[in-house]
């Protein structure tokens, strides 16, 4: 059976947006692009007519382009597999899919098998937010991983020694693929569920937030972080380009919390605060 690429060009603030609203329309796998994402269907499941609807929902926020390519039928697990190569991170966080023979000489091995989520560490968002995460102490934290995709960064703090980690992401798919991910590592302290921040007991307390998502849903929801926070607790957040840095640390400021660390990737970059 064939499939068809929709190559969609897109600022990266919408790029989970639009993917979200494609999972909804049947398509079954996403890959992020230096322009956007591309995203894959079934020929037979695919309508035409539902994408310019989809834009035109969008067209007074963001400029959105889009190409339609059919693709002959191929093994796609071949391909991907072919194409996945291990992370490394820091010399000391292997991420490796479960075909690939684990490394001794890296402390954190971790197997991750995405599926349609994001988050394999390849992209320099996932792998600057592990680098954060190897200069926290996660001996006995709890730990909050907001959008948590294939529940790599999540995975990481319960090998790193946290005592119980709290994930969710809005898309079942991600969520059954994280649960999956962390029974692979064999850590039993990460818990996962579909839902939002709003989901989140408003009562706990959070020694680490983790936050991978993008520049919009951080503007509106760093104080809601904050108040889940202890006192010293620490965030740590990414999924945004360098220049929208200034916007990131100011509603953090007013937030509370203060600027301890910074990480830039080809214009990604990465922030860690701690709640004064």
């Amino acid at each position: 059976m064939n499939y068809i690429e929709l190559q969609l060009r897109l600022s990266p603030d919408y790029t989970d947006i639009l993917t979200a609203e494609l999972a909804e329309l049947g398509y079954e796998s996403f890959v992020e692009t230096d322009e956007g994402v591309n995203a894959y269907i079934i020929e037979p499941d695919f309508n035409e007519n539902a994408i310019p609807e989809l834009i035109a929902k969008y067209a007074d926020q963001t400029a959105i382009a889009y190409e339609v390519n059919s693709l002959e039928k191929r093994n796609w697990n071949a391909e991907w597999e072919r194409g996945y190569e291990p992370i490394e991170v820091a010399d000391q966080v292997r991420v490796r899919a479960s075909f690939h023979e684990s490394d001794a000489r890296f402390r954190y091995d971790i197997v991750i098998n995405p599926k349609m989520s994001f988050g394999t560490g390849h992209h320099e968002t996932t792998a600057m937010m592990m680098e954060q995460q190897l200069g926290f102490d996660f001996s006995g934290k709890s730990v909050l991983d907001v959008g948590s995709g294939t529940g790599i960064l999540a995975i990481l703090a319960a090998k790193m020694g946290a005592e119980n980690v709290l994930a969710f992401d809005i898309e079942e798919w991600a969520v059954e693929n994280a649960r999956e991910n962390a029974e692979l590592n064999s850590c039993p302290q990460v818990t996962v569920f579909q839902g939002t921040i709003a989901d989140v007991n408003p009562t706990s307390q959070y020694e680490i937030v983790l936050a991978n998502i993008n520049r919009n849903v951080l503007l509106a929801e760093i104080p809601t972080y904050t108040s889940l926070l202890t006192q010293n607790g620490q965030l740590v957040v990414s999924g945004f380009y360098e220049h929208d840095a200034a916007d990131i640390e100011q509603k953090a400021a007013e937030s509370g919390l203060a600027l301890t660390n910074r990480l830039t990737t080809n214009q990604w970059t990465s922030l860690s605060f701690n709640k004064r």
